[in-house]
């Protein structure tokens, strides 16, 4: 299994042009024909049961705010990879998130051919704060949100 690594990310970018904050871990898979869809399924369809406590414990902490919540919720009867809504998608880049009072975020799945044996999988997490509960939201989640990143991508290494 190949260990994640941060790479540099480098704002603006596209998928959510205002973003303030980003970072972006990448990974090998030894399927060169790997698509960014198939990627992010592998990454996100059967999280850990831990991410799933985890994610009923922010939900129920968030409600009180006004926030939405649960992705799945909010992406009801729209396309879905795991729990989060689709965006766009095209083979090499899927791009995932929603839009909330506090902040927006953007999930960019990418996958290219390395050579004929290998694929190089990123995973680039953008967001924009909209004010003070953004900023404190993405402190208090961070730690989480690296050993979710870390976890999720080496589902989808080999």
């Amino acid at each position: 299994m190949t260990k994640a690594r941060e790479i540099a990310v480098s704002l603006p970018h596209p998928a959510l042009p205002g973003a303030d904050w980003a970072d972006c871990f990448e990974t090998l898979n030894d399927d060169p024909g790997l698509t960014a869809e198939a990627a992010a399924r592998q990454a996100f369809e059967r999280m850990p049961k831990w991410v799933d406590r985890l994610m009923a414990l922010r939900n129920v902490l968030v409600r009180p705010f006004g926030l939405k919540g649960d992705p799945g919720v909010v992406s009801a009867g729209a396309p879905r990879v795991g729990m989060f809504p689709v965006l766009s998608k095209d083979s090499g880049e899927i791009v995932l998130g929603f839009d909330d009072r506090h902040l927006d975020f953007r999930i960019v799945v990418q996958t290219e051919a390395k050579g004929e044996r290998q694929a190089t999988i990123r995973m680039m997490t953008l967001i924009r704060r909209h004010n003070l509960l953004g900023r404190l939201y993405l402190a208090v989640i961070m730690p989480f949100h690296k050993l979710i990143v870390a976890t999720t991508l080496s589902r989808i290494s080999g």
